[in-house]
Parts: structure tokens; sequence; C-alpha cells
């Protein structure tokens, strides 16, 4: 489907504080209705992530996902995206518990350990509206987000029999190599669904000539056998995704990666930015992808195949 583009929404994720934006989603209703607008505005893969309801803190158990998942699969037919990478702060096994418990069609599976920091945001804010959120920024001055080979396989090994496919966070060119190495092992399999990412402060930058050479090397390694989708962190997100579009690739949007919807404004939902990625593929004289179309590129189970 070369004139097809696959829109992913991350709707909250784990970095984003309450502090940072009234909109960003905490509890599971909020969680719940700003994937399914999301959904509606285009959005054919839904990455999921779960907060404490009272305080906004990252929760990766399992249960904390219940009160969404089936209510999400009830109202759209989006494909349900379950991270394993949960917060950098959280072990392996903590962060495969959701995947391992819902088996979704698609798991979120970051590609190699990396300095991990978004400490630079505590310039932005002189006060939060709860304590664990400074203390969250402080530690990733000194905060490895570890993702191991052992720790790889860990997660292919509790999820890959479920049908579960996965999303390759690639966070810099090495982790493209770890991904071909899982793969020459037999322990993948095409197509790969490959997410890279730019702007985090301890991967990749945002250059053009970054997401130019992070196609390129997938390019070489994978051939035929990948699709490729894009995510900015931050202010990049959108100039990101129209050079990826017109790459020939896929996007990521959402409030886990980016607070805004232009400079200095805040987004005041994730169907917002939908909206605004759907314009950039179609002013490119592309359309976007449903989401059978979506299982049909990346080679799903379908949505009948999940626990929830």
């Amino acid at each position: 489907m070369p004139n097809k583009v696959i829109i992913t929404c991350a709707v909250t994720g784990a970095i984003h504080t309450p502090t940072m934006s009234e909109h960003l989603p905490i509890t599971p209703d909020e969680i719940a209705e700003a994937a399914i607008s999301a959904a509606e505005a285009g959005a054919s893969i839904l990455h999921l992530h779960a907060r404490d309801p009272k305080t906004g803190k990252p929760d990766q158990s399992a249960e904390a996902f219940r009160p969404f998942l089936g209510r999400i699969k009830q109202s759209t037919n989006a494909i349900v995206n379950i991270t394993t990478g949960g917060s950098p702060y959280m072990t392996v096994q903590e962060r495969v518990q959701p995947a391992a418990q819902w088996q979704p069609e698609v798991a979120s599976l970051n590609m190699g350990s990396m300095n991990f920091g978004f400490f630079p945001l505590l310039a932005k804010y002189k006060e939060f509206k709860y304590e664990w959120e400074r203390d969250h920024l402080e530690g990733s001055r000194d905060l490895v987000f570890r993702n191991s080979f052992k720790d790889i396989e860990y997660v292919l090994e509790t999820c890959y029999g479920n049908g579960t496919r996965f999303e390759f966070e690639c966070y810099d060119i090495s982790h493209l190599y770890n991904l071909a190495h899982f793969a020459d092992r037999g322990l993948v399999k095409p197509p790969f669904f490959v997410q890279s990412v730019f702007g985090l402060l301890g991967g990749i930058g945002t250059h053009p000539e970054d997401v130019m050479h992070m196609k390129r090397t997938a390019d070489r390694l994978f051939g035929s056998d990948y699709r490729w989708s894009v995510l900015g962190a931050g202010k990049d997100q959108f100039r990101i995704a129209t050079q990826a579009v017109a790459m020939g690739g896929n996007i990521r949007v959402g409030l886990e990666d980016s607070i805004w919807i232009s400079r200095g404004k805040l987004a005041e939902s994730n169907a917002q930015q939908v909206v605004k990625a759907r314009n950039i593929v179609e002013g490119l004289g592309l359309e976007i992808a449903t989401p059978d179309e979506a299982r049909e590129m990346l080679s799903l189970k379908g949505g009948n195949a999940v626990n929830f």
C-alpha cells in the first residue's frame, strides 16, 4: 500500500508530568476518551501507558490497564499497542506485565540501553502539583534506561508466543543493528515495525541528516522487510513527521512525545495532534491507513485475538 500512511497516537506515556499540561490524560476515563478520540481523528494504532489516577505517576501493573482496554476495544477498531517500555525507572519484569497479561496485537520494545535524560525540563517549572514529579525529572540526570540483550530476549520470550508483534523503538543507529542481530538469530520475524525516535537526550538528534541516516541504515539492514515510522520529541514532532512522510514513512504523534500543537501552544488533546498529522499526510497527496489496512501492512493477528 505505497500511498497509505499509518498514524500512531501515543496517548500519555511516562515522561511528561501533570504539572506540564492540564490536557495530559491521567485517569482511566481520560486515557480511554483520549484514545477513542484519536482513533476517530484518524489514528490506526493507539500506543498506551497507564498512570495512577490520583497522582499521575506511571503505573505499569497489568490491572492499571484493565479499566480502559475493554472500553477502547468496544468503541473503536483501532489497533492497541501496549508499552513494554513503561518507565525508565522500572525493571523489565515490571514493564512486560501488561503486554503478557493482555496479549495485544502490538507491544513496544526498546532496542537498546541508553542514557535517558529529561532533567532539562526542570528549568521550565518552578512548582509541581505532586511530590514525585521533581524527583522523576531530577533522577534522569543519573539514569540509564536498561534494555540489555537479556532484557530484550525476556520480552520476546514472554510475549511472542501470544502472537503479539512489536513496535521496535530505536533511539539510535546502534538499536537498528541490535534489531538486525535478533533478526539474524530468527527471534523476530518480518515485517519489522521500526519506530525511529528523534530528540530524546541520550539518543539520536533531530537534524534532517539524522532522520535520513536512520532511514538509510534501516534500508540497508532490512530492505523491504520493514515498515518505517518516526516520532519527534517535543518541538520537532511535526517537522520530523513531515520529512518522514515525504520519505515514504509512517508517523507517531501524541502527548507522550510532545505536549505542544505549535510553538508555545499546548495541544488541547491527542486528537488535535492526529488531525494535524492527517493534514500533513493528505497535504502531500497520500492517504491515512485504516486500522485494517495497518493490520495487513504489519501482519497483525487481529483484534479478536487479544486477551481483553
